[in-house]
């Protein structure tokens, strides 16, 4: 049957359970922007306009970010473009953390410069909004800005007056294959996913005002890969003046990639591939799949040439990540100092209290008793680097469970604090630190406050994605009083609200940490002792 759709069209989505009200209406009436490559037509849900898979950029393989083509008409963005190749996720094999995350994976395609968009505005109706534009996790290999249930923008835009931006980027092999031993053409091709970032970020001053968005006052905030892009765009050149408050949650990056050893695996995996310099031009053609398996040899190949080479393989990093090139990234992002085109930027740092906690795991270590706790430290410390642990760990956190000598942060903290000290010493802006020390319920407390439980609370999402805060009244006061600070930031570079205790700027000396929790305190340098005694028995990594 013929439809004809004229005017305007109102769509009632009931999201009932046995007669429920109806909790969500949508409309595509009046949801049309204009931005500079043309008209997008978008929806409205509950206050908040929402446009999805917006053309940012383009890019051919290994070539730096074009500003996109312009179309005629209006473009249809209601549905999230398609995501960068990446490996099929690991995490889907285990039943439990599969349906604690419910990772939306989408559809892969090379063409992913894409950007999802939250508002309050009906265009551009002159409103001078803080921007939030938020880098996805994944290192620099996987992720998207959908995966989460957690990153949809809506309840932050609403809540907050705020514009909420995310977005994907080329990843792994496509965004980070250093080929520059082969050509000029291929100069930037190392950092070819960085300069998405950038170019996201172009973007995003150029048409936030189609949003009612501020440029001026744009947030970039970021959790484990998203904290790492985030700590180096602080030192990426073009992106100055892009940003002007920036959030690391759980993954502060000191240090990337070296130029040496991302041209080794450049190298490397053009020999995988049955190439040469001759003819390098044949790579752009090479299927994903073949590509990425070829720089999945490489990288491990590598690695184990740096490990023989240098006995721990320090040099070497991440393998897809950016790299110091001397051009696009010209140093380390925290490394040596904070950089200096960031001294004026505000920052807040934070991690989760267990991160990558063994017990959410490994099942038979959640009901660990204190000899077998005990055992798991001096296997990985020696006796006396488990009974100096226990004794500093028993001041940090007194009245801890053995399971929590098991599961404490060794990686993300001691390096949020490292970078939080270098930017405090700068002597610019202002440092915020922050701890999340809340214990979601779901599983039987088997997810503790494990890596990424902090996500849904950022973005006022604790209902929406239960599966992992178990959406109670504690998950939703928590949820409100932490999204309030992250606007507050966002706003003012400043996250004190009267929810919260008063919050202080962090100083190397005092350390003032915010514990976020169901009673949310400051509390000063109270894991010092903790940290300096871990430090000597494993070296902090970066992610």
């Amino acid at each position: 049957m013929k439809k004809t759709v004229i005017g305007l069209v109102t769509l009632v989505v009931a999201m009932t359970a046995g007669g429920a009200e109806p909790r969500s209406e949508i409309s595509t009436a009046d949801a049309v922007a204009t931005v500079g490559q043309g008209q997008i037509a978008g929806y409205s849900e509950n206050g908040v306009y929402i446009y999805k898979g917006i053309p940012y950029a383009k890019a051919a393989r290994f070539m730096a970010p074009e500003a996109p083509e312009a179309w005629q008409g209006v473009r249809s963005c209601r549905n999230y473009g398609p995501t960068c190749p990446q490996r099929v996720r690991q995490g889907w094999q285990n039943d439990e953390i599969a349906f604690a995350f419910n990772w939306d994976d989408g559809y892969p395609g090379e063409d992913c410069l894409r950007a999802n968009v939250w508002t309050p505005a009906r265009g551009a109706d002159g409103g001078r909004r803080p921007v939030m534009v938020w880098l996805h996790g994944g290192g620099f290999a996987a992720g998207s800005g959908q995966e989460l249930p957690g990153y949809d923008g809506a309840s932050l835009a609403r809540k907050g007056d705020v514009v909420v931006v995310t977005l994907n980027h080329r990843l792994n092999v496509l965004g980070f294959l250093d080929l520059s031993d082969f050509g000029p053409e291929y100069a930037v091709s190392g950092n070819a996913g960085l300069l998405d970032l950038v170019a996201a970020l172009n973007w995003v001053r150029d048409n936030a005002e189609a949003f009612g968005g501020d440029p001026g006052n744009v947030t970039i905030f970021g959790q484990s890969g998203g904290g790492g892009k985030v700590s180096t765009l602080c030192a990426t050149p073009a992106a100055k003046g892009l940003f002007h408050k920036a959030v690391v949650q759980s993954g502060s990056t000191l240090s990337t990639m070296t130029s040496e050893m991302s041209r080794r695996i450049g190298r490397e995996t053009v020999r995988q591939l049955g190439l040469t310099a001759g003819n390098i031009g044949e790579i752009s053609k090479i299927p994903y799949e073949k590509l990425l398996a070829a720089g999945t040899a490489a990288v491990e190949t590598v690695r184990k040439q740096a490990e023989a080479e240098n006995g721990t393989g320090g040099a070497f990093i991440f393998g897809w990540a950016p790299t110091v090139d001397g051009a696009v990234l010209p140093r380390q992002p925290f490394a040596d100092g904070a950089p200096e085109q960031s001294r004026d930027i505000p920052m807040m740092i934070g991690t989760t209290r267990c991160e990558f906690s063994p017990s959410t795991y490994v099942p038979m270590f959640r009901n660990a008793d204190t000899e077998m706790a005990v055992g798991f430290l001096r296997q990985r410390y020696g006796q006396e680097g488990a009974d100096r642990i226990i004794a500093a760990y028993a001041k940090a956190y007194p009245g801890y469970r053995p399971v929590d000598l098991i599961d404490f942060d060794t990686s993300f903290r001691p390096n949020a604090v490292r970078q939080a000290d270098i930017k405090a010493a700068q002597g610019g802006a202002p440092v915020y630190m922050y701890l999340f020390t809340w214990e979601s319920p779901v599983l039987d407390g088997a997810l503790r406050s494990t890596h990424c439980m902090e996500i849904p609370f950022v973005f006022a999402n604790a209902k929406i994605h239960a599966s992992m805060t178990g959406g109670g009244a504690q998950a939703e006061t928590l949820a409100g009083r932490m999204s309030d600070a992250w606007i507050a930031f966002a706003r003012t570079g400043n996250p004190n609200t009267p929810s919260l205790p008063h919050w202080p700027a962090y100083t190397p000396d005092q350390r003032a940490t915010m514990f976020f929790d169901n009673d949310c305190e400051v509390r000063n340098g109270h894991d010092r002792e903790l940290l300096d005694v871990v430090a000597e028995y494993a070296t902090p990594k970066s992610f």
